[in-house]
């Protein structure tokens, strides 16, 4: 793998904006940063020279809760699935991810699981799946949104146990209601084991939620959608979330699951790194509109929206982690620092990879973006040192 020296390039680092900077990995790791007029490490470098013209570098996207793209989804329990679905997002600029289930019958939810294990066993060419995140089947049928009905059950925590046990610190995130009954010791064994627990699809009032926090939940999925509101006399889960710091909230930053005054509202009350951008993508992202499946049911995407055909709930999102970050920074009012820990620093310190990715610093992987000073557009990417393909959208 050649040497890379990046130059000309706004570098967003862990403790400040290097203007001017240069970057340089090779091997996969970043070897030195430094800032103009100062020496660095590529004083005699023989690899490809990048000029950023004043473009922001960047650390790659974590995406915590994605479930497909471009034709993939991750319940289709194949390795064609998950290079369609990490390539596409490579390109998009996530370099870190968790293959994120639906509501499923126990068969598949094994089959998932082994083949994300098999893929995880062998160099992983695009997007590196870390983990995987299992979003239901332990949810409520009143919250059900965009998930198959036919296949919610109550929390079995002999199912974790079996898996966990058969596939050591793969799963990641466990996304469940926690009012419903067996949940809270459930919440309490994954925590001590470490895996996330997030309130997910929940019928939950604030009470009920910061019990289940006590408990160990420390996540919230897609917050304000799929859970209870806030009203002024009853928080519910939406109160507990924007009130307690030992929560983490994810937010889908299409800009159409939330308006952009509540992402707004939640920036300002989640500052402790403990709000993450999710896509929510489905098999959809990168597609043209037209019918699609989500988990076994029919979904109508149009104008890039996609809902059930049957009802009105939205059915995940067909966002990319680049326009979830130009939405942070055009319609939200972050600044692209700010957004980039969002979408790379915050999630990555959830799932404890924030040692080896996550920000730009010497000896972390090389997973690098270079983003366009004013229109944020992609416009080179690598993962652990190896350059993706850059779709443009």
């Amino acid at each position: 793998m050649k040497s890379t020296r990046i130059v000309n390039a706004n570098i967003v680092t862990e403790e400040s904006v290097l203007s001017s900077g240069t970057i340089v990995f090779a091997e996969g790791r970043i070897v030195s940063i430094s800032e103009a007029g100062q020496s660095d490490a590529s004083a005699v470098f023989d690899g490809e020279t990048v000029d950023a013209a004043g473009g922001w570098v960047l650390p790659g996207f974590v995406d915590v809760h994605v479930h497909g793209g471009f034709g993939g989804d991750f319940m289709d329990a194949s390795a064609e699935s998950i290079d369609t679905i990490t390539r596409f997002h490579a390109g998009h600029g996530t370099t870190s991810m968790l293959a994120t289930t639906l509501t499923g019958p126990k068969e598949q939810l094994d089959a998932v699981l082994a083949v994300v294990s098999a893929y995880r066993s062998k160099e992983m060419p695009y997007a590196q799946v870390v983990g995987v995140h299992l979003e239901g089947p332990f949810i409520n049928l009143k919250w059900k949104g965009a998930q198959n009905p036919a296949y919610i059950i109550p929390p079995r925590k002999d199912w974790i146990e079996e898996w966990n046990a058969a596939y050591p610190g793969m799963i990641k995130q466990l996304s469940l209601a926690p009012e419903t009954e067996g949940a809270i010791e459930l919440i309490a064994w994954l925590r001590a084991n470490g895996i996330n627990a997030a309130a997910a699809h929940t019928d939950a009032t604030y009470d009920q939620a910061l019990a289940a926090v006590d408990a160990g939940l420390n996540q919230a999925v897609h917050t304000f959608n799929a859970m209870t509101g806030l009203h002024h006399r009853a928080p519910g889960t939406v109160g507990a979330v924007l009130s307690d710091d030992r929560i983490t909230a994810e937010i889908i930053a299409d800009c159409i699951h939330v308006h952009p005054a509540c992402m707004r509202i939640l920036t300002k009350v989640k500052t402790g790194h403990n709000l993450v951008m999710i896509t929510d993508a489905m098999s959809a992202a990168g597609l043209e509109d037209g019918e699609y499946d989500l988990g076994g049911l029919g979904v109508n995407v149009k104008g890039g929206v996609a809902m059930l055909k049957e009802g009105n709930s939205l059915a995940g999102s067909t966002l990319t982690t680049i326009q979830g970050l130009r939405n942070l920074v055009q319609r939200v009012g972050l600044s692209v620092p700010e957004a980039s820990e969002l979408a790379s620093g915050n999630p990555a310190r959830l799932l404890g990879i924030f040692d080896r990715t996550g920000s730009l610093a010497v000896g972390k992987q090389a997973d690098i973006l270079i983003v366009s000073a004013e229109e944020l557009q992609l416009e080179r990417a690598w993962a652990i040192g190896k350059e993706q393909e850059v779709f443009r959208a």
